[in-house]
């Protein structure tokens, strides 16, 4: 079974970018997350939705 939520570390390093630039991120709102009792996930499906309007509006911020 392949796993539906990364880490903010594992979703950083699946993105090639540092885990501090993925919690800028989450914080205005560009990549989506959850929390589960405290704890941060990122869904696997919202980094391929970032990458695809990545391709599509060329925001690399």
């Amino acid at each position: 079974m392949n796993r539906l939520l990364l880490t903010v570390p594992e979703a950083a390093a699946a993105l090639s970018i540092s885990r501090s630039k993925l919690y800028q991120l989450i914080a205005r709102g560009a990549v989506e997350s959850i929390r589960i009792e405290g704890c941060r996930r990122v869904p696997v499906t919202a980094l391929h939705a970032y990458i695809n309007r990545l391709g599509t509006k060329g925001d690399t911020q």
